[in-house]
């Protein structure tokens, strides 16, 4: 009898086939789907790039035209040719070369009146610096990014959120509320949209710092808390308690 419930509890426990299959299948996306997604993504942002630079170039210097050139086809008889990326290389000298000209003293003064022009116009001059302004949050070399990761009480005490914080406050915000203690600008981000959020200014004593990144901090509010950093005990880490 007994013997007969063992058999049944282990036929009960073991996974079936398409159990297995399944749990491979699984297991192979989560390998294949970041893989794949990404050659797809990269593949199609040089193909729109290519598709916005050709335009631009002489037909005569595409590399289809290259080719068959090269080769001594004729019209009627051209070998088509698909080169992904050409494109995207020509794009990038060409932003090189704007960029070393724009720094340059000739380039800022011709920056600078094509800037008032477009200070005149008021529609475009919305538009053009709204995408300045994120263009030199994202692309500036100057050092603008999230110091930390950390977690502040929010939205009210016993709730904790993951922030970063930017820096200390300044000017008249921290004359208006600092009593004494540094006020830190904190950003706290939404799940799972982390572009999107609050904007937050606490006292220090308030905010905890992480022993994580902000690259892996970010993962973990993006993933709404599937994704953790690592594997480290928290018992081990130090503790970052104000004194």
């Amino acid at each position: 009898m007994n013997d007969h419930t063992h058999d049944d509890l282990t036929k009960r426990t073991k996974p079936s086939i398409f159990a297995r299959l399944r749990s491979n299948f699984l297991a192979g996306l989560i390998i294949v789907a970041p893989i794949g997604l990404t050659i797809w993504l990269i593949w199609t942002v040089v193909g729109w790039v290519d598709s916005w630079v050709w335009p631009f170039v002489p037909q005569a210097y595409h590399p289809e035209a290259l080719v068959n050139y090269l080769l001594g086809r004729t019209p009627g008889n051209e070998v088509t040719v698909n080169v992904r990326g050409v494109g995207v290389v020509i794009f990038l000298v060409f932003t090189v070369v704007v960029g070393w000209v724009g720094k340059g003293l000739i380039g800022r003064s011709f920056l600078g009146i094509g800037e008032r022009l477009v200070d005149r116009m008021p529609v475009v001059r919305s538009i053009y610096n709204a995408v300045k302004q994120i263009a030199e949050t994202v692309f500036s070399q100057r050092d603008t990014s999230f110091d930390k990761a950390c977690l502040v009480e929010y939205p009210r005490r016993g709730i904790w959120a993951i922030a970063f914080i930017s820096t200390n406050a300044k000017g008249e915000i921290d004359a208006k509320i600092s009593d004494g203690e540094p006020v830190v600008t904190v950003f706290l981000p939404t799940t799972p949209n982390p572009t999107s959020g609050f904007l937050l200014f606490l006292p220090q004593s308030d905010v905890k710092p992480l022993d994580m990144t902000v690259e892996d901090a970010a993962k973990l509010v993006i993933s709404a808390g599937l994704v953790y950093p690592n594997g480290k005990d928290a018992a081990a880490l130090p503790d970052h308690q104000p004194n």
